[in-house]
C-alpha cells in the first residue's frame, strides 16, 4: 500500500513480476484478450486488463517472441498495434478451455489476504454514539438499545430473534448505517490457472477518488475504492451459494456472498425460510466464527482458505433453543430478543409516524385503538403503526378527502389490513402491554 494525498491505495506494479501474478497467467490473459479482436492496440489492451502501459506492453513482447501475436505498426506515440496470429489463436482457443475470462488482471489470493488484513486494522472504531444515532429511527427498549449499541461498536457477530413485524432486519440495516470508512477490493483473484470474481457492483458501490493524474498512475488498477459493503440473503440463499460458484459458459468462478461483504455487514434475513434447514446452513458458518477464516473448494477439489472478516447478522422469528446450533450460537457475539412492543412503544411509535404525515394522534384514539388489539385479542406489533397510517391515507386519496386521523379512517383501515374482525373470546398473549 503506497500513500496517494489522503488515502491509501494499492501500489501500482511495474513488471509482471512485480503483480504477485504468474507472469505466465498474465500473458495468457493478454492472449484471451487478443483473440477477441481483429487488432488492438497496447493501450486499449491497458485500459481492459487494468494493467500499467510497461507491463502490458511486456506480456505482449512475449507473445510477440512466442510468434502469438504481431506487430502491425505505430498507432500513435509510444503506442502500437497487435494482432493475433494463427499460432495465437489456437492456443487461445485451448486456453478458454481452462478459463473464459477477460477483464481486470487479478491479483493473488495473498495479496488479497495480506491487503484486506492491513486495511481492517487502519478502519475507524464505531462509537457508541454513532451507533445510536444510526438505530435512532427505531424505538426500542434500553436494554435492546444497549445490546445493539455493544454489537454495533464492537463489531461482531449479532442474532436477533422475535416475532414478526418488530424491527429485525430494519436494525439490521441500520446498524450497518454507523460503519464509516472505505476498502479497496480486486476485481477478481487468480489461484493458478483458476480466476476467482470478487467485485460485484450488484452489492459494491464504489467510493469516490479524488487523485491528480500523476498520482491516480501510482494505484494499482486491479483494485478497487469501494464503500463498506453492505449484502442481505434471505429465501433465496443456498447451501450451495456458500461456496465459490463455477460457470462453465463464462469459465471463472464467482465468489460467495459472505466473501463479497468481507469488510462490512452480512445480513442474514428470515432465517427459516431457506429450503435448506437453519441446522445445516449455520453449521456451516461454525468454523469461520471460530476462526475468522472459511475453506472454499474448487471444482478440482483444491481447497482453498480465505478471509471471512464481515459482521455477520441473522435474523430469525425462530426459537433459537429450538433450532439453532448451539455450536453456532456459542460462536455470534451478541444475542437480541426483540419482543412484541408494549402499549408506550407503541403509542410512541405511532405518533412518530403520524407526525411524519403531518398528523396528530389523540390519546382518545389510542385508547380505542388499544381495546381493538384486546378484543381481538391480537398481539401488537412494531410494524403496525406504520402499516396502519399508511392505510388511512389511502382511504383519504381515494374518498379525495384531506388527510384525517380518527375512528372512522382507522377502523377501515383495521378492516383492510387485518381483514373481519374476530370475536373478542381470544386469550391475550401476555407482553404486548404496559
Amino acid at each position: 500500500m503506497i500513500a496517494t494525498l489522503d488515502i491509501f491505495a494499492p501500489q501500482s506494479p511495474t513488471t509482471p513480476e512485480d503483480t504477485g501474478v504468474s507472469p505466465e497467467i498474465l500473458s495468457d490473459l493478454v492472449l484471451r484478450f487478443a483473440f477477441r479482436y481483429t487488432s488492438f492496440t497496447s493501450e486499449k489492451a491497458s485500459k481492459e486488463l487494468h494493467l500499467p502501459i510497461p507491463v502490458t506492453t511486456d506480456l505482449i513482447q512475449r507473445l510477440k517472441k512466442d510468434k502469438l501475436v504481431e506487430n502491425l505498426g505505430a498507432a500513435g506515440p509510444m503506442d502500437y498495434r497487435y494482432a493475433i496470429t494463427d499460432a495465437g489463436r489456437e492456443r487461445a482457443r485451448r486456453l478458454y478451455e481452462i478459463s473464459g475470462y477477460v477483464g481486470p488482471a487479478p491479483v493473488s489470493l495473498d495479496e488479497y489476504c495480506r491487503t484486506l488484513e492491513l486495511q481492517l486494522a487502519s478502519l475507524p472504531d464505531i462509537s457508541p454514539e454513532e451507533v445510536s444515532l444510526a438505530i435512532r429511527d427505531l424505538v426500542l427498549s434500553p436494554e435492546t438499545v444497549e445490546l445493539a449499541s455493544l454489537a454495533g461498536s464492537s463489531g461482531r457477530s449479532l442474532f436477533i430473534y422475535g416475532p414478526p413485524g418488530n424491527g429485525k432486519t430494519t436494525l439490521g440495516h441500520l446498524l450497518h448505517n454507523a460503519v464509516s470508512g472505505t476498502l479497496w477490493i480486486p476485481y477478481c483473484i487468480a489461484v493458478e490457472q483458476s480466476v476467482i470474481r470478487i467485485y460485484d457492483p450488484r452489492f459494491h458501490r464504489p467510493a469516490p477518488l479524488d487523485v491528480p493524474p500523476d498520482d491516480m498512475s501510482k494505484v494499482d488498477r486491479r483494485w478497487i475504492r469501494i464503500e463498506r459493503p453492505f449484502i442481505v440473503a434471505a429465501g433465496e440463499l443456498t447451501i450451495e451459494a456458500l461456496d465459490l460458484g463455477y460457470s462453465a459458459e463464462l469459465g471463472f468462478y464467482e465468489a460467495p456472498l459472505h466473501m463479497k461483504a468481507n469488510g462490512g455487514t452480512f445480513l442474514l434475513d428470515d432465517l427459516g425460510c431457506q429450503r435448506v434447514s437453519p441446522w445445516d446452513l449455520l453449521s456451516r458458518w461454525v468454523f469461520p466464527l471460530e476462526n475468522g477464516t472459511d475453506l472454499l473448494t474448487l471444482q478440482t477439489g483444491q481447497k482453498l482458505q480465505v478471509p471471512f472478516r464481515q459482521r455477520l447478522v441473522v435474523s430469525t422469528t425462530l426459537d433459537p433453543e429450538e433450532n439453532i446450533s448451539p455450536m453456532f450460537l456459542r460462536r455470534m457475539g451478541y444475542r437480541v430478543f426483540m419482543n412484541d412492543p408494549n402499549e408506550r412503544i407503541y403509542a410512541e411509535v405511532f405518533r412518530r409516524y403520524a407526525a411524519s404525515m403531518d398528523l396528530t394522534v389523540p390519546d382518545a384514539l389510542l385508547i380505542w385503538l388499544f381495546d381493538r388489539y384486546r378484543a381481538e385479542g391480537r398481539p401488537m406489533r412494531g410494524c403496525e403503526p406504520r402499516d396502519l397510517l399508511e392505510r388511512v391515507r389511502d382511504t383519504c386519496r381515494f374518498r379525495r378527502i384531506p388527510l384525517q386521523l380518527n375512528e372512522k379512517t382507522l377502523s377501515l383501515a383495521w378492516s383492510g389490513y387485518f381483514g373481519t374482525s374476530r370475536v373478542s373470546n381470544a386469550k391475550g398473549n401476555g407482553n404486548g402491554h404496559a
